[in-house]
């Protein structure tokens, strides 16, 4: 590595960030990209371990140490050379990943682990300061059609992958604007949606074409963020074109089974964030989501709840409780004992350091209102047992609510779109393709692929783009009978 002994005499450096009352006034990024010698520094403390666990357990294989050593010697043009051979989209995963490599850091068993989620936004953003990173249209057009259904990360790589190596790729969108969970499941002030607009520029100088308002297959559940105004049979996407990749996501949200959700005033979390980037994209419509001024609870401790958070804090909310059915988890772990794989302990969110009461043990037995319209919640405080939750006796009590967000996760794909595709399903509801084999990716239809959480579930954003690469190599390979595409 570049300086041998920088990891004994360099601290980790967190990225520079507005604080908490000052970033809360708008819906800007709050966070800023390393400085030169910030990111020269903490590359610097990268260990010449022998073994680089952070690449086994980053979901893409980014060649960690090799960027760290390269943006310590300066090399910012090499560094992203190497970053972009394994991540189409590092601006996207360099601001909203969990990066499952930093616990994997063989300095997180001593020290702080490297920052290697700022050191890739700094190399990404690098790239677009000096014109490095440029289209790369394909040199020669293999005379294939593909059509992808959904914009989303995996959907969006399997795209630029292809259109890279000649295939004409065209990324079919229900909603208005193409991103899918990126445009309208991340909160601007966590990915400024520029970030995504200047990427999609490059993908249309590479020869992707996207069509937006498109739904393909008939109908989807009203639960679901749909602004579809034209509708495509699957079977005419498979007359057309000479392979189709499913990946639409894993939409439906898990729905909270309980006298009153229906009440006016409970919304899922995909419609309140949805509303707000309309909003913040310059769309004209009332936001009739807005928490200002209200008593909001929301149901969900993950991520997804989190950024509930921080747009209720933005809104004016006048108290913010974000409560879980799952026992909160220790403070601190035996690193010893959990790395490198990810340590479950507890940790407060940029959202939720800014202000929100939070409960863990709570389940919610129903919701009341007068009017039609939720006034408060009954819950019960519960333990587990044998993975079931079990309400403890006389644990009653209520909460006063004027708005409930429901942020409990997604239940998998629309059965509806792969009821139109005559897709094999899991027993999860997700579409069945296996990921090893000479049919990787391939569904149970003819020439139908899948990737992405349509496939795998709800996962991360860097699990996507992964599926995505790996997704469109297969396709590649059924196509022209061989592997042009090398990930």
């Amino acid at each position: 590595m570049g300086k041998i002994t920088g990891f004994m005499e360099f601290e980790r450096i967190e990225e520079t960030h507005l604080e908490p009352q000052e970033r809360i006034k708008n819906y800007r990024e709050f966070t800023m990209t390393l400085a030169d010698e910030q990111a020269r520094q903490q590359s610097a403390r990268c260990m010449d371990c022998g073994i680089p666990f952070c690449n086994n357990a980053c979901p893409v294989g980014n060649l960690i140490p090799d960027f760290n050593d390269q943006v310590y010697h300066g090399s910012d043009e090499e560094a992203l050379e190497k970053l972009q051979a394994t991540n189409n989209f590092p601006e996207f995963t360099g601001r909203v990943c969990p990066a499952l490599c930093e616990p994997a850091c063989s300095l997180g068993l001593i020290r702080e682990p490297v920052g290697i989620r700022s050191i890739e936004r700094f190399i990404a953003e690098k790239g677009w300061e000096n014109g490095w990173i440029i289209p790369q249209p394909p040199v020669s057009k293999t005379g294939k059609k593909v059509a992808v259904v959904g914009s989303g990360p995996a959907g969006l790589a399997a795209a630029q992958q292809l259109a890279r190596i000649g295939h004409d790729v065209t990324v079919f969108e229900k909603n208005d604007r193409i991103g899918g969970l990126l445009r309208y499941g991340i909160p601007d002030f966590k990915l400024e949606k520029r970030v995504i607009d200047r990427r999609l520029e490059q993908m249309v100088s590479e020869g992707v074409v996207f069509r937006t308002g498109v739904l393909v297959g008939k109908t989807v559940p009203s639960s679901i963020q749909n602004m579809a105004k034209e509708t495509v049979d699957p079977e005419t996407l498979k007359r057309e074109f000479d392979a189709v990749i499913l990946a639409c996501g894993a939409e439906q949200p898990r729905e909270l089974d309980v006298p009153g959700s229906d009440l006016q005033g409970v919304y899922f979390a995909m419609e309140y964030l949805c509303a707000q980037n309309r909003k913040d994209a310059g769309d004209k419509s009332r936001n009739r989501f807005s928490a200002e001024g209200k008593r909001i609870v929301i149901i969900g401790g993950g991520d997804t709840g989190s950024d509930c958070v921080g747009v209720a804090n933005r809104q004016g909310a006048a108290s913010i409780l974000q409560f879980d059915r799952n026992a909160r988890l220790p403070d601190q772990v035996d690193k010893a004992m959990t790395w490198p794989d990810w340590p479950r302990k507890f940790r407060t969110s940029s959202s939720q350091e800014e202000g929100c009461e939070r409960d863990f043990g709570i389940m919610t037995k129903r919701i009341e209102g007068k009017r039609g319209r939720v006034e408060k919640l009954i819950v019960c405080r519960v333990e587990q047992d044998g993975g079931r939750y079990v309400e403890i006796p006389g644990s009653e009590f209520e909460i006063p609510a004027d708005m409930i967000v429901l942020a409990m996760g997604f239940s998998g794909p629309a059965a509806s779109v792969l009821e139109a595709f005559g897709v094999k399903k899991d027993r999860a509801g997700n579409v069945l393709a296996e990921t090893e084999g000479k049919n990787r990716f391939r569904t149970s239809a003819e020439k139908v692929f899948a990737a992405g959480d349509a496939r795998r579930g709800q996962s991360l954003v860097v699990w996507a783009l992964h599926e995505g690469r790996e997704c469109a190599e297969a396709v590649d390979c059924f196509l022209m009978k061989e592997a042009a595409l090398t990930i």
